[in-house]
């Protein structure tokens, strides 16, 4: 069984210069139940299934299946998802032996960046960059499917 094993931060400084990619990202969801979800996501020229389930108590580990599926059905797909969607650059900063994750989000959502460290195992140690502040690993409120229908502009 797949598993994510991940770590949230709020970013706090310059990842960019720092970063060796980034990607375009727009995800579409079919269902969003408390701790499921099941989502489309146009990467680029890619297209991806994926559903994740529900997160333990620190919100640290959870079980998540993604197939990477064909780009033109994946357009079809968006089409029949919840309306509202996600959209974000994700910029890969290589840390250590881990890649950090940080995303910065368009749309309803500008203003907000999150990074995340995929961890092996929950108590992995890591090196923690500069650039990462507060952690919110456990703070729902920085999900993406949360994020859809609760947008960062709402928030202030």
């Amino acid at each position: 069984m797949a598993r994510e094993i991940e770590r949230k931060f709020l970013v706090v400084g310059d990842y960019k210069s720092k970063a060796y990619n980034h990607t375009h990202i727009i995800q579409g969801y079919f269902a969003t139940a408390p701790g499921i979800t099941v989502r489309i996501r146009i990467r680029d020229d890619k297209g991806y299934l994926t559903i994740k389930g529900p997160a333990d108590k620190q919100g640290l580990d959870r079980y998540e299946f993604e197939k990477e599926i064909d780009l033109e059905d994946a357009k079809e797909l968006m089409r029949l998802c919840l309306p509202g969607h996600i959209d974000k650059i994700r910029w890969l900063v290589k840390n250590g032996k881990h890649t950090v994750e940080v995303d910065e989000f368009l749309g309803d959502n500008e203003g907000l960046v999150v990074a995340e460290i995929e961890l092996a195992y929950k108590d992995e140690p890591y090196e923690k960059p500069d650039f990462l502040g507060k952690e919110v690993t456990e703070d729902t409120r920085y999900r993406n499917s949360h994020l859809l229908y609760h947008p960062y502009k709402d928030w202030k």
